[in-house]
């Protein structure tokens, strides 16, 4: 177990002289912006007749504002410091879901669920097989309960029958 730390951690060769949260409110200020730049098209609309961009450009102007009080509370308040991070993570995650997307059709569910979940849960240094794999079989079950079943969507389940 490790100790969360408060205020300014000293650098050392794991982390890098950036503030977290100077980087999260940027990257907050970013995604706000970008959502503002993709519904720039979308009509407005009034109060009274709200169209179909007010409530996108209404939520990427608060998260905008968010970024920007993180980034002031980052300035003024010092925190700690952005740790390095490895690819493993994304690698895995990214690998997941595009096995999940090239299986899904061709094996249904019940085998592109348990494979996504078992390659995904690869990310972690962490990760055991004995683990991951009934996590995948009960969430894979639950999921095919919720979808089939449940919102009755034509996801198949199993195709190479």
């Amino acid at each position: 177990m490790s100790q969360e730390q408060h205020g300014p951690v000293p650098d050392s060769p794991s982390t890098l002289p950036v503030s977290r949260d100077l980087i999260a409110g940027l990257f907050l200020v970013a995604l706000g912006a970008l959502g503002l730049w993709l519904t720039w098209h979308l009509p407005g609309g009034t109060l009274r007749a709200v169209g179909p961009g007010m409530m996108p450009r209404a939520l990427c102007t608060l998260v905008g504002i968010v970024g920007l009080a993180v980034i002031a509370a980052s300035v003024l308040v010092p925190g700690a410091r952005l740790e390095r991070w490895s690819l493993r993570g994304p690698i895995f995650v990214l690998g997941a879901i595009v096995l999940f997307g090239l299986t899904i059709r061709s094996l249904g569910l019940a085998v592109a669920g348990p494979l996504a979940i078992i390659v995904g849960s690869f990310a972690s240094p962490e990760a055991r097989l004995r683990e991951s794999v009934p996590f995948a079989v009960v969430l894979t079950a639950i999921c095919i309960g919720l979808f089939k079943y449940v919102l009755r969507l034509p996801i198949p389940v199993v195709t190479f029958l």
